[in-house]
């Protein structure tokens, strides 16, 4: 009977765990010192399994389903790294990474419409992987250097990224390309079959849509940024500048506040747009800004270096990824302070949350 009930609980413990990682609000946490990715339920803050990555990863997206995950792998042990790994979030193992070719040094990633958008700061570039097919479907590059984090709108029109060496952010907008042409003689009238040559019913050429890229100096070192929730402001938090940028997103224009840290690398809104949080990887505390007023309030004290921050979308937590730790911050958004740390692995970083399937 032992060597039956052995196995049988085993399996139970398994699929009980596969299930809750399947059906809860997870949080998801790098570990950057063995590289693997921790996957953590978020209603009990324990940690439900961990999955391998590829070398050095740093940032972390889960799809819209909630079912897989994908990690940037900036910096491999030859000098190359050129991959995003891919997480089954149910089974909690690594599916076949996806190999960029010639974008070296994926770093920033998020989702939009489906697809997954990438920094590559070794190519200078923002790229865009389609999972229905399979493949890098469109790059573009921003011609500045270290295009570190990537932001896309809703609508995927905007694009955003922090270039760190550079000291700028890049603001993309997609814009309709109208195509010089006329009818030439004889065209059939309007509502006739489309013509040869890619003509419209007039003969006119269709509509085209293109890119405009502008380059907007903030401060030294821009690299943790977030958009805030009404879209009209990206806060950029600069590393080696002790100052974070405030970028009117309209009108191109930034502002540059100093604010005392020693190397901030994260910072994000809290889901109503209220406070701005810093991390502060070259000391032991998250900043707390208020957006209105563009003022400190607020130093929490979380034991170490701080990196990635996560917000829960019911706006009640932030995480805080803590490497000295080994663990993530729990912050309490009503009172400001530190509630506990989840213990994740060695060397913490990029963050994602997960809605419940």
């Amino acid at each position: 009977m032992r060597s039956i009930a052995r196995p049988l609980l085993a399996f139970l413990l398994y699929s009980l765990a596969t299930t809750t990682a399947a059906a809860a609000d997870l949080l998801l946490a790098i570990n950057k010192g063995d590289n693997t990715v921790a996957i953590i339920d978020a209603a009990t803050l324990k940690v439900v399994g961990t999955a391998p990555t590829g070398p050095d990863p740093h940032e972390v997206v889960a799809s819209a389903d909630g079912k897989l995950a994908y990690i940037t792998n900036y910096f491999a042990g030859n000098g190359v790294a050129n991959s995003i790994s891919v997480v089954d979030l149910v089974s909690m193992k690594a599916l076949p990474p996806i190999d960029l070719g010639p974008l070296g040094r994926p770093h920033g990633i998020t989702l939009a419409g489906g697809k997954v958008y990438f920094t590559a700061e070794g190519a200078k570039v923002v790229g865009r992987y389609d999972p229905a097919t399979r493949r890098v479907d469109w790059v573009i590059g921003t011609g500045q250097d270290r295009t570190h984090m990537v932001i896309v709108s809703s609508d995927e029109k905007r694009l955003f990224t922090t270039n760190v060496a550079s000291a700028t952010v890049s603001i993309l907008e997609q814009f309709t390309v109208t195509r010089r042409g006329g009818p030439p003689p004889g065209t059939p009238p309007p509502g006739a079959a489309r013509g040869a040559g890619g003509r419209g019913a007039n003969g006119v050429p269709p509509a085209a849509t293109d890119w405009r890229v502008a380059v907007v100096p903030v401060g030294m070192g821009a690299e943790g940024f977030d958009l805030s929730p009404n879209g009209r402001e990206l806060w950029v938090a600069n590393a080696q500048g002790g100052s974070v940028s405030i970028v009117d997103v309209e009108k191109k224009t930034a502002e540059t506040l100093s604010v005392r840290f020693r190397s901030a690398n994260r910072l994000k809104f809290t889901p109503d747009g209220k406070y701005a949080l810093i991390s502060d990887l070259g000391g032991t505390e998250v900043i707390v800004m208020d957006a209105a007023t563009r003022q400190e309030i607020k130093r929490i004290d979380v034991g170490g270096g701080a990196a990635g921050i996560q917000m829960s979308p019911d706006g009640s937590r932030a995480f805080a990824a803590v490497g000295s730790q080994n663990g993530v911050a729990i912050i309490d958004l009503k009172t400001l302070q530190m509630t506990g740390r989840i213990a994740t692995g060695p060397g913490p970083d990029g963050l994602a949350w997960v809605a419940g399937r």
